[in-house]
């Protein structure tokens, strides 16, 4: 089934957040804007990005008190299923949505590694809406080829390799969805 097929489908049944064809925004250097980004990692060191260049990404505003917070069992499985190939996950805690990520990021990290066995990349809380929205998420929001507000707790933006966002993904559209698993593979079949 092609990509289009796929994302009609998916917009069908309400798994897929409505996306137009990806555009790269880029910086004054020609990179895209992506990888113009540096973020503090959940240990406090900062990261660019850019680092994760040529990979497939999939960005994700995790909580550790929500209804969908067993999605980081699945988000582990689809990056150890497809991490060899390329494939990064990056959790980007967020006490935005009803205050469901009140802890540190020490104790984040705790509560992701003993309940769920977290291995992915994760960084340090930010806001991904609002009047404190980081700039990743204003980009994301604002500027990217998924525009729209956040919409809760466990929404997916999925990026191809050439940092461009391609699609985003209802909080409620499960990580190991065969859908979500088929557009992931096609990305990583996809040359940078």
């Amino acid at each position: 089934m092609s990509i289009i097929l796929s994302t009609v489908l998916l917009m069908l049944n309400g798994m897929l957040l409505p996306t137009p064809p990806a555009a790269s925004i880029r910086t004054a250097g020609g990179d895209p804007k992506l990888y113009s980004f540096t973020m503090k990692t959940i240990d406090g060191k900062e990261r660019s990005l850019a680092s994760y260049r040529g990979k497939v990404l999939l960005i994700v505003n995790v909580a550790s008190k929500c209804g969908y917070t067993s999605q980081y069992a699945d988000l582990e499985k689809l990056y150890e299923q497809y991490h060899e190939k390329g494939f990064e996950i990056l959790g980007f805690p967020a006490n935005d949505f009803l205050r469901q990520e009140p802890g540190s990021d020490t104790q984040i990290k705790e509560f992701c590694s003993t309940m769920y066995g977290v291995t992915f990349d994760m960084f340090s809380k930010i806001s991904v809406k609002g009047s404190e929205q980081h700039p990743l998420y204003q980009y994301l929001t604002e500027e990217s080829s998924v525009p729209g507000a956040v919409k809760w707790n466990f929404q997916k933006y999925l990026v191809n390799r050439k940092g461009e966002v391609v699609t985003k993904f209802s909080p409620g559209t499960e990580p190991m969805d065969d859908e979500v698993v088929k557009i992931v593979e096609q990305l990583l079949a996809e040359p940078s």
